[in-house]
C-alpha cells in the first residue's frame, strides 16, 4: 500500500510539474492530485526538490533505456551513437516533463530545475562516454577524450534539434545524420 501511495505521489507530481512547472507546483497541488494528505507526501519526500529529484532519476532510466533500444550490436559504433543520440534528443523534445522544465529554465531560471537538468545531462554524457570507451577498446574508433567527445556529441544533437529551430526550419532526421557524419566521421579536412 505504501508503494502505491508513493507512486501515486510521484505520478501526481510529474503531472503537475509537466503542466505548471516546478516553481508553480505546490505540495498542496500534488497532494490533491494524488488524493493524499500533505503530510503523507512528507513521509516519502523531505521536500518538493526531493520529489523532483526522484522523478528525474526515473527519467534518466527511461532515457537510457530508449537509447539502448535504438542501438544494434551488429552496427558500427558511430551509427549506433547517432541512433541513440537522435532518440535521446527526441525523448527530450517530446517528453512533457522535460519540455516544461527546459521552458522553466529559459523563462525563469529556477535553480532547483537547473540542477536536475544538469544532472540529467551529466547522466546522458556518462552513458555516451561509456559507449565511446567500449568502442575505443574494441578498436572501432581511435583513441580520444571520451568525456569531451560525449559532451560534444550531446551538445551537437541538442543544438541541431532545439537551438537551430529557434530561427530556422527544423532539420529532418536525414540532415542531422548527414551533419553528424560530416563532423564526427569525416571531419572538415579535404
Amino acid at each position: 500500500m505504501a508503494i502505491d501511495r508513493k507512486q501515486n505521489i510521484i505520478d501526481a507530481a510529474t503531472k503537475s510539474f509537466s503542466l505548471f512547472g516546478y516553481k508553480a507546483t505546490t505540495i498542496e497541488q500534488v497532494a490533491k492530485l494524488a488524493n493524499v494528505g500533505k503530510g503523507t507526501i512528507y513521509t516519502f519526500f523531505k521536500s518538493k526538490e526531493d520529489l523532483l529529484d526522484e522523478i528525474i532519476s526515473s527519467v534518466i532510466v527511461e532515457i537510457k533505456e530508449t537509447a539502448e533500444h535504438a542501438m544494434d550490436p551488429d552496427r558500427p559504433f558511430l551509427e549506433n551513437a547517432h541512433r541513440a543520440l537522435y532518440r535521446i534528443a527526441e525523448f527530450r523534445k517530446q517528453h512533457p516533463l522535460t519540455i516544461k522544465l527546459l521552458q522553466e529554465i529559459r523563462d525563469i531560471g529556477t535553480p532547483a530545475v537547473q540542477e536536475v537538468m544538469k544532472r540529467l545531462d551529466r547522466a546522458i554524457i556518462a552513458f555516451i562516454r561509456e559507449k565511446i570507451d567500449n568502442a575505443i577498446k574494441k578498436g572501432e574508433i581511435r583513441n580520444c577524450d571520451s568525456e569531451i567527445t560525449a559532451f560534444l556529441m550531446l551538445k551537437m544533437y541538442i543544438a541541431l534539434n532545439f537551438d537551430w529551430e529557434k530561427e530556422h526550419e527544423p532539420l529532418p532526421k536525414e540532415k542531422i545524420t548527414e551533419l553528424f557524419e560530416l563532423y564526427f566521421l569525416k571531419g572538415l579536412s579535404k
